[in-house]
């Protein structure tokens, strides 16, 4: 036995040293400490021993695989400061009589608005999250209440992928993952749920002044004992005096969403004609910037939440209108277009 496993140390002397990156140091350790690699095979030997003997061979193997994970992990670190001393020389140099550049990008509108909301969210105690733009059709559609042929589905024309998965239409495809997060915390702790998830989101739909087959959302919840319409006003119009620096006219209306029970849709007078009428707000004077209600118990439900005990709101801030708003953008597709004309009017104090 003792000859087999120098005869296993020799090979691993050798072959370590030819190794000269991570991914042949890799294949050494699975080789010899994987599952099926050759230290982990001379314990499967071990049954043809007598007791004392087991003691005695079981140690000598301990120290085998000990010496060869020390041995890989210094040849790691060598590989590792090789690979920074070779980037680091591979730098070219400054060519010191190049013009300099004085031209500065900027900021995307929607960006410099999502960094302003969540700002704003974020001195009121809640959580920035982040969430998969690909998602399953239970956390887009079936945990908010919206099961296999609901005519609510036909709202949304979701782009499928050939995996069974989907590109997200709405940002309340994570409240699901959020709930389950924080539950815990809220059940046990008592602390509020409280988070937002910003996200690009996909729909297949026909564009105009103000619809665009790609946009961004921000979705916000908020759960404990208690909650009503009035916790949601208050935040959304803390965010919005926040956003714009003064008072901005709303108004709530009914509206149907099948994990919000109520449901409403928040407008706000439109910015851009002052309420006149334009194409942007569809010549209305109201542009709907947010979806909202009372999250519905069967959606709590399906995160853990028991709805006897607990309620919340939910909202699903459009930030690419809330853009438009700020910055008196009158068409949606100026911001997917890449026009730099247009783009670069927006910088970053």
């Amino acid at each position: 036995m003792s000859e087999k496993m120098n005869e296993i140390r020799q090979a691993f002397t050798e072959k370590l040293k030819k190794a000269v990156n991570t991914q042949a140091l890799e294949e050494i350790r699975i080789e010899y400490l994987g599952k099926k690699g050759s230290v982990t095979g001379l314990m499967k030997t071990m049954k043809e021993l007598s007791g004392e003997e087991k003691k005695t061979f079981g140690q000598q193997v301990n120290v085998l695989k000990n010496e060869i994970t020390k041995a890989i992990s210094e040849k790691l670190g060598q590989i590792k400061q090789k690979e920074l001393e070779a980037e680091i020389n591979s730098v070219p140099d400054f060519d010191l009589s190049a013009p300099p550049v004085l031209d500065r990008g900027s900021y995307h509108p929607i960006t410099l608005v999502q960094r302003e909301c969540e700002q704003v969210f974020k001195s009121m105690g809640f959580a920035i999250e982040e969430y998969s733009e690909i998602v399953t059709d239970y956390e887009c559609f079936e945990a908010l209440n919206i099961p296999k042929h609901h005519p609510a589905r036909d709202m949304q024309d979701t782009y499928y992928l050939t995996n069974g998965q989907l590109l997200k239409s709405h940002t309340s495809a994570a409240q699901n993952a959020i709930y389950k997060k924080y539950r815990k915390a809220l059940i046990e702790d008592g602390k509020p749920i409280k988070a937002i998830f910003p996200g690009r989101c996909f729909r297949n739909e026909a564009t105009d002044a103000c619809h665009e087959n790609t946009f961004f959302q921000m979705e916000g919840v908020m759960v404990d004992k208690n909650i009503s319409i009035s916790n949601l006003i208050f935040f959304m119009k803390t965010m919005l005096s926040e956003v714009f620096q003064k008072d901005i006219k709303v108004r709530l209306r009914p509206g149907f969403f099948p994990f919000v029970e109520p449901g409403f849709e928040l407008d706000i007078s439109c910015l851009i004609c002052g309420g006149e009428g334009c194409p942007s707000c569809k010549h209305s004077g109201w542009l709907e910037l947010c979806p909202c209600g009372m999250i519905h118990p069967e959606v709590l439900k399906a995160g853990g939440i028991d709805p006897e005990e607990y309620t919340g709101f939910a909202f699903g801030l459009g930030l690419t209108r809330l853009a438009m708003m700020k910055y008196g953008i009158k068409d949606i597709r100026d911001l997917n277009s890449g026009n730099l004309k247009v783009l670069s009017q927006f910088t970053a104090e």
